[in-house]
């Protein structure tokens, strides 16, 4: 199978997914195995695909010049949610293909961003599309190219990706994900965080809504006084940290 990215870049599914662990840090899902910085500038550097250039935050994939196989990628979480009613009508999820990618060539692209985040019922998966247009029709493919994290593809081009279980990679971003499993608090207080940081809600706090506040400030509450799962509590207080500032104290 081959697929096309953005443009006319394209690359043939391999037999060989990442075995990385993902991070997921609240706002993007990393399969790279960096452990600061430092390490992920180098790693970057090394290879060649998408990635990030000044101002410009493109998804990341990076392949190695010698194999031409995927390496890494990090994959940026969309800030508008789709209405609830839009989530319920996702496409059939088609089997999932473990698999890596071999480009066709050596030659940097840029992957654009999912503009559209459709949430399961718990957040049990996050599945990211490039548009809304993706619901009108089925998806061919979904190619597994790390634990939990899926690429999408419909007419043999990459449409999206999605993360299973996404509470359980919960970290902050350096840092691996704690190998124990994640108390029904982080879960429910996951789906609280993801609330506040995307549409509709994000816009309440925006414009000083009362009641968007008071869940802000009761978010930030709870997670600093959670005594389980201290990790992933960690975790989710960077991800509202910026909203807390800004809004907090309104």
């Amino acid at each position: 199978m081959r697929i096309t990215m953005d443009g006319d870049w394209r690359a043939a599914v391999t037999d060989e997914p990442l075995h990385i662990t993902p991070r997921f840090a609240g706002d993007a899902v990393c399969v790279m195995p960096c452990a600061d910085v430092k390490e992920r500038e180098r790693f970057v550097a090394e290879g060649f695909g998408s990635r990030h250039w000044l101002w410009d935050t493109p998804d990341v994939f990076r392949f190695a010049p010698d194999s031409r196989q995927l390496v890494g990628a990090e994959l940026q979480l969309p800030y508008v949610s789709a209405a609830a009613e839009t989530s319920t009508r996702l496409p059939a999820m088609p089997a999932v293909r473990p698999g890596g990618l071999r480009a066709e060539e050596v030659r940097d692209f840029r992957h654009e961003t999912c503009t559209v985040l459709c949430r399961a019922p718990g957040d049990a998966m996050l599945i990211c599309l490039r548009d809304l247009d993706v619901l009108g029709e089925p998806l061919e493919a979904c190619i597994g190219i790390a634990p939990d994290v899926a690429l999408l593809v419909q007419h043999g081009t990459v449409v999206g990706w999605y993360l299973n279980d996404p509470v359980r990679y919960l970290t902050t971003w350096f840092a691996g994900p704690d190998p124990a499993p994640p108390s029904d608090t982080t879960r429910r207080l996951l789906t609280e965080c993801l609330d506040l940081i995307t549409t509709p809600v994000v816009d309440d706090l925006v414009d000083g809504e009362p009641a968007a506040l008071a869940r802000l400030r009761a978010a930030d509450e709870a997670l600093r006084n959670q005594q389980e799962d201290r990790h992933r509590a960690d975790a989710l207080l960077e991800l509202i940290a910026t909203m807390v500032e800004d809004y907090g104290n309104r």
